[in-house]
Protein backbone atom coordinates (compact mmCIF):
# COMPACT_ATOMS: atom_id res chain seq x y z
CA UNK A 1 0.00 0.00 0.00
CA UNK A 2 3.11 2.33 0.78
CA UNK A 3 4.67 1.42 -2.32
CA UNK A 4 1.25 2.74 -4.51
CA UNK A 5 0.96 5.75 -2.66
CA UNK A 6 4.95 6.48 -3.35
CA UNK A 7 3.87 6.00 -7.00
CA UNK A 8 0.85 8.11 -6.78
CA UNK A 9 2.48 10.69 -5.07
CA UNK A 10 5.25 10.97 -7.05
CA UNK A 11 3.26 10.54 -10.34
CA UNK A 12 1.27 13.37 -9.28
CA UNK A 13 4.34 15.46 -8.85
CA UNK A 14 5.23 15.37 -12.92
CA UNK A 15 2.01 15.29 -14.29
CA UNK A 16 1.15 18.85 -16.19
CA UNK A 17 -1.58 21.22 -16.01
CA UNK A 18 -4.48 21.47 -18.85
CA UNK A 19 -7.15 24.08 -18.69
CA UNK A 20 -9.87 23.58 -21.32
CA UNK A 21 -12.24 26.63 -22.92
CA UNK A 22 -15.33 25.65 -24.06
CA UNK A 23 -18.58 27.21 -25.77
CA UNK A 24 -21.04 24.79 -25.82
CA UNK A 25 -20.87 21.05 -25.32
CA UNK A 26 -18.39 19.65 -24.82
CA UNK A 27 -17.51 16.76 -26.85
CA UNK A 28 -13.92 17.24 -27.07
CA UNK A 29 -13.87 18.45 -23.53
CA UNK A 30 -15.13 15.47 -22.29
CA UNK A 31 -12.38 13.15 -24.60
CA UNK A 32 -9.71 14.79 -23.18
CA UNK A 33 -10.73 14.74 -19.68
CA UNK A 34 -11.77 11.34 -19.76
CA UNK A 35 -8.13 10.28 -21.32
CA UNK A 36 -6.11 12.07 -18.40
CA UNK A 37 -8.08 9.87 -16.19
CA UNK A 38 -6.33 7.24 -17.16
CA UNK A 39 -2.98 5.99 -14.53
CA UNK A 40 -0.75 6.58 -17.70
CA UNK A 41 -1.44 10.27 -19.16
CA UNK A 42 1.26 12.61 -18.44
CA UNK A 43 -1.50 15.54 -17.72
CA UNK A 44 -4.39 16.51 -15.21
CA UNK A 45 -7.34 18.72 -16.18
CA UNK A 46 -7.26 21.31 -13.75
CA UNK A 47 -10.72 23.25 -14.75
CA UNK A 48 -13.10 23.81 -17.50
CA UNK A 49 -14.16 27.81 -18.30
CA UNK A 50 -16.61 28.83 -20.72
CA UNK A 51 -17.82 32.20 -21.51
CA UNK A 52 -21.42 31.07 -21.65
CA UNK A 53 -23.20 29.99 -18.16
CA UNK A 54 -25.20 27.75 -20.30
CA UNK A 55 -22.70 25.60 -22.04
CA UNK A 56 -23.39 22.13 -21.72
CA UNK A 57 -19.99 20.72 -21.17
CA UNK A 58 -20.14 22.50 -17.98
CA UNK A 59 -22.19 19.87 -16.43
CA UNK A 60 -20.14 17.13 -17.98
CA UNK A 61 -17.51 18.34 -16.31
CA UNK A 62 -18.44 19.01 -13.29
CA UNK A 63 -20.28 15.36 -13.38
CA UNK A 64 -16.37 14.46 -13.96
CA UNK A 65 -14.93 15.96 -10.68
CA UNK A 66 -14.00 18.67 -13.23
CA UNK A 67 -13.69 22.59 -11.23
CA UNK A 68 -15.83 24.69 -13.53
CA UNK A 69 -15.67 28.54 -13.94
CA UNK A 70 -18.07 31.10 -15.97
CA UNK A 71 -16.04 34.13 -17.52
CA UNK A 72 -19.54 35.95 -19.40
CA UNK A 73 -17.84 37.98 -22.51
CA UNK A 74 -21.36 40.53 -23.31
CA UNK A 75 -22.12 43.96 -23.12
CA UNK A 76 -21.34 44.63 -19.75
CA UNK A 77 -18.07 42.03 -19.70
CA UNK A 78 -16.13 42.66 -22.36
CA UNK A 79 -13.26 40.06 -24.20
CA UNK A 80 -10.67 41.93 -22.45
CA UNK A 81 -12.03 41.56 -18.76
CA UNK A 82 -12.45 37.91 -19.77
CA UNK A 83 -8.77 37.47 -20.84
CA UNK A 84 -7.63 39.36 -17.91
CA UNK A 85 -9.27 37.25 -15.60
CA UNK A 86 -8.41 33.71 -17.58
CA UNK A 87 -4.53 34.60 -17.21
CA UNK A 88 -5.07 35.49 -13.66
CA UNK A 89 -6.66 31.97 -13.36
CA UNK A 90 -4.33 30.20 -15.47
CA UNK A 91 -1.30 31.81 -13.38
CA UNK A 92 -2.94 30.34 -10.13
CA UNK A 93 -3.53 27.16 -11.79
CA UNK A 94 0.20 26.66 -12.87
CA UNK A 95 -1.30 25.78 -16.09
CA UNK A 96 0.79 24.48 -18.89
CA UNK A 97 -1.39 23.73 -22.04
CA UNK A 98 -4.55 25.53 -22.60
CA UNK A 99 -6.69 23.84 -25.02
CA UNK A 100 -9.65 25.42 -26.73
CA UNK A 101 -12.74 22.86 -27.73
CA UNK A 102 -15.39 24.42 -29.49
CA UNK A 103 -14.42 27.67 -27.42
CA UNK A 104 -16.49 30.23 -30.04
CA UNK A 105 -14.32 33.21 -29.19
CA UNK A 106 -11.05 34.24 -30.24
CA UNK A 107 -7.84 34.91 -28.18
CA UNK A 108 -5.88 37.96 -28.77
CA UNK A 109 -2.86 38.68 -29.41
CA UNK A 110 -1.84 40.51 -26.03
CA UNK A 111 -3.09 36.96 -24.28
CA UNK A 112 -1.27 34.79 -26.51
CA UNK A 113 1.83 36.95 -25.74
CA UNK A 114 1.33 36.70 -22.16
CA UNK A 115 0.41 33.42 -21.43
CA UNK A 116 3.99 31.53 -21.66
CA UNK A 117 2.08 27.68 -22.25
CA UNK A 118 1.58 26.02 -24.98
CA UNK A 119 -2.55 26.98 -26.53
CA UNK A 120 -4.13 24.57 -28.89
CA UNK A 121 -7.37 24.43 -30.90
CA UNK A 122 -9.16 21.93 -33.33
CA UNK A 123 -10.29 23.06 -36.58
CA UNK A 124 -12.92 21.42 -38.48
CA UNK A 125 -10.68 21.11 -41.66
CA UNK A 126 -7.52 20.37 -43.47
CA UNK A 127 -5.83 23.48 -42.95
CA UNK A 128 -4.69 25.57 -44.58
CA UNK A 129 -7.76 25.01 -46.42
CA UNK A 130 -11.02 26.41 -45.21
CA UNK A 131 -10.13 28.62 -41.94
CA UNK A 132 -13.09 30.51 -40.01
CA UNK A 133 -16.67 29.14 -39.55
CA UNK A 134 -18.60 27.05 -41.10
CA UNK A 135 -16.40 24.16 -42.66
CA UNK A 136 -18.91 21.58 -43.18
CA UNK A 137 -21.12 23.55 -45.70
CA UNK A 138 -18.02 25.01 -47.22
CA UNK A 139 -16.77 21.68 -48.08
CA UNK A 140 -19.73 20.79 -49.69
CA UNK A 141 -20.24 23.91 -51.98
CA UNK A 142 -16.39 23.14 -53.13
CA UNK A 143 -18.01 19.15 -54.00
CA UNK A 144 -14.48 17.88 -52.36
CA UNK A 145 -14.36 14.51 -52.07
CA UNK A 146 -12.35 14.43 -48.33
CA UNK A 147 -12.92 16.28 -45.37
CA UNK A 148 -11.30 16.46 -42.16
CA UNK A 149 -9.80 18.37 -38.67
CA UNK A 150 -6.64 19.71 -37.72
CA UNK A 151 -5.09 19.94 -34.07
CA UNK A 152 -3.15 23.16 -34.34
CA UNK A 153 -0.94 25.86 -32.24
CA UNK A 154 -3.57 28.86 -31.79
CA UNK A 155 -1.26 32.40 -32.68
CA UNK A 156 -2.77 35.78 -33.74
CA UNK A 157 -3.20 34.72 -37.09
CA UNK A 158 -7.08 32.88 -37.33
CA UNK A 159 -5.90 28.97 -37.67
CA UNK A 160 -2.99 29.64 -38.97
CA UNK A 161 -0.60 28.23 -35.83
CA UNK A 162 2.03 25.06 -36.20
CA UNK A 163 0.07 22.03 -37.51
CA UNK A 164 0.75 19.42 -35.11
CA UNK A 165 -2.14 16.79 -36.24
CA UNK A 166 -4.74 15.93 -39.01
CA UNK A 167 -7.60 13.06 -39.46
CA UNK A 168 -9.57 12.67 -42.28
CA UNK A 169 -12.79 11.34 -43.58
CA UNK A 170 -14.35 10.59 -46.84
CA UNK A 171 -17.39 12.69 -48.04
CA UNK A 172 -20.37 10.29 -49.55
CA UNK A 173 -22.96 11.27 -51.71
CA UNK A 174 -25.98 12.44 -49.97
CA UNK A 175 -23.47 13.75 -46.99
CA UNK A 176 -24.92 17.37 -45.09
CA UNK A 177 -23.19 19.58 -43.24
CA UNK A 178 -24.53 17.31 -40.11
CA UNK A 179 -23.53 14.18 -41.07
CA UNK A 180 -20.23 15.36 -41.79
CA UNK A 181 -20.32 16.76 -38.01
CA UNK A 182 -21.43 13.61 -37.00
CA UNK A 183 -18.56 11.02 -39.05
CA UNK A 184 -15.65 13.58 -38.11
CA UNK A 185 -16.36 14.30 -34.36
CA UNK A 186 -15.44 10.69 -33.27
CA UNK A 187 -12.02 11.08 -35.50
CA UNK A 188 -11.80 15.08 -33.87
CA UNK A 189 -11.61 13.17 -30.66
CA UNK A 190 -9.17 10.37 -30.90
CA UNK A 191 -6.89 13.40 -32.89
CA UNK A 192 -7.01 15.67 -29.68
CA UNK A 193 -6.14 13.58 -27.31
CA UNK A 194 -2.72 12.13 -28.96
CA UNK A 195 -1.69 15.27 -29.65
CA UNK A 196 -2.33 16.45 -26.40
CA UNK A 197 -0.24 13.21 -25.06
CA UNK A 198 2.50 13.95 -27.78
CA UNK A 199 3.08 17.65 -27.25
CA UNK A 200 3.11 17.36 -23.40
CA UNK A 201 6.07 14.43 -23.62
CA UNK A 202 7.98 16.43 -25.70
CA UNK A 203 7.62 14.87 -29.12
CA UNK A 204 7.45 16.51 -32.08
CA UNK A 205 5.88 14.09 -34.89
CA UNK A 206 2.77 15.51 -36.48
CA UNK A 207 -0.05 13.10 -35.73
CA UNK A 208 -2.05 11.90 -38.83
CA UNK A 209 -5.06 9.69 -38.60
CA UNK A 210 -6.77 8.30 -41.71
Amino acid sequence: FLYGKFILNDRLKILKNIAILISGTGSNMEAIINDTLSNDHPGVVKFVLSNRSDALGLLKAKKLGIKTFVFPVNRTNSLENFEKKLLKLLIKEKIDLLCLAGFMKVLSKKFLINFRGNVLNIHPSILPSLKGLNTHKRILEKKSITHGATVHKVIPELDSGKILGQTTIKISKGDTHDKLAKKLIKKERYLYIKVIRNIMTGKNKIIQID
